[in-house]
């Protein structure tokens, strides 16, 4: 008898907003999608489609959108939520301060996709996402960065819903 196995696909994290964005960006890429149809049919009607350039730039549009909206279909379909659970440990969604004696820095905990360190979002997977994960408020502790182990404590965290009150 000949089994068959089923891949499954990994879950992909996001807090909530991140999910919000995912299902603003599949809307304005479905809402483009018939002006891209539209300038196509317009360039094939034009005539010659070997050597018609705006031909060649609608269903280079058109395929660009099909791509990004199946991709964005495939993360909405693969996305878990992750909510605060109020347990007083860092996990994804919460906003940490933290120091390392001489500067004090701030970043949101947020899933692979949605971070950007420029916009002090950091993903859970980073290094040093994983070394905040379950950590707890003035503990000091140490993490590998840069060939050399780094000491950092904990000034203050919230999770997105506190954004008002510090811990």
């Amino acid at each position: 008898m000949k089994q068959t196995f089923v891949r499954q696909e990994a879950r992909i994290i996001f807090t909530q907003k991140g999910y919000d964005d995912l299902l603003i960006i599949k809307d304005k890429l479905i809402s483009e999608r018939p002006e891209a149809v539209k300038n196509l049919r317009v360039a094939r009607e034009m005539g010659d489609l070997s050597e018609n350039g705006y031909y060649k730039a609608a269903r280079a549009r058109l395929s660009f959108l099909d791509s990004r909206i199946r991709n964005n279909k495939r993360l909405i379909r693969l996305a878990e939520i992750k909510k605060s659970s109020q347990s007083g440990v860092v996990e994804i969604g919460s906003k940490v301060f933290l120091t390392n004696g001489k500067t004090e820095m701030d970043y949101t905990l947020v899933g692979s996709y949605e971070s950007d360190p420029t916009q002090k979002t950091i993903s859970h997977l980073s290094p040093l996402g994983k070394a905040l994960l379950g950590k707890k408020l003035r503990k000091k502790w140490t993490w590998w960065r840069q060939l050399a182990w780094r000491l950092m404590q904990f000034l203050k965290f919230f999770k997105k819903q506190d954004e008002n009150s510090f811990r």
